[in-house]
């Protein structure tokens, strides 16, 4: 994706994932820090140029009040264009949850993941809690071939697939370690109707 602050910008920002990707359809993102920004009407797709102008004009400068924001809200000043991956036969597509962050009972990095992205992960582990499963890395030895191999496995993929979210899973957590983040969260973590891994969203 690609970042504007105004129509224009954003205009030029889909143009060029045109050239670069072949994508017809955008989404709009709004640039807040903040969860819940789909629910509340910061995250639209548009399918021409024309959508585009209309719902960058709507996301930029609108107050976005979603859960994480608190009821005052946040003003959105910048949006994120980006392409649209959920091209395809759409019953091929997955979403996924993944994240890294410090199990601090355990002393250990842990990565939790599941099948159901896109969904809130704490809504998942109240109501489906055997969805959620962990892996926790020792800090001495760091993460390990056979544990990005067993999550690719747990989350049901195979072929391309599979291979794309083994090296996937490991970039995430090098990412997390050489960035000295608190949490690195990817979710929804997509598969694509032709077998590629994406971080459509994250924090």
């Amino acid at each position: 994706g690609i970042p504007a602050e105004s129509v224009d910008e954003a205009v030029k920002a889909a143009e060029t994932l045109t050239a670069q990707t072949g994508t017809q359809w955008y989404v709009v993102k709004a640039q807040v820090h903040a969860g819940g920004r789909g629910k509340a009407g910061g995250v639209k797709l548009a399918k021409n140029l024309e959508e585009l102008k209309e719902k960058a004009g709507a996301i930029l400068g609108m107050n976005l009040v979603s859960p994480q924001t608190g009821p005052q809200g946040k003003t959105v000043h910048r949006i994120l264009i980006a392409q649209d991956v959920y091209y395809g036969d759409q019953s091929l597509i997955k979403e996924f949850y993944v994240s890294v962050l410090l199990d601090r009972a355990s002393k250990k990095n842990v990565i939790i993941y599941s099948t159901e992205g896109g969904m809130e992960i704490e809504e998942v582990a109240e109501t489906h809690p055997e969805k959620v499963h962990k892996e926790y890395i020792d800090p001495l030895l760091g993460i390990q071939g056979y544990q990005c191999r067993r999550v690719a496995f747990n989350l049901g993929l195979e072929g391309n697939a599979y291979k794309e979210m083994v090296k996937f899973i490991e970039k995430v957590y090098t990412a997390y370690v050489q960035s000295d983040a608190s949490l690195v969260e990817i979710n929804p973590c997509l598969k694509t109707s032709d077998d590629k891994i994406i971080a459509v969203d994250g924090k």
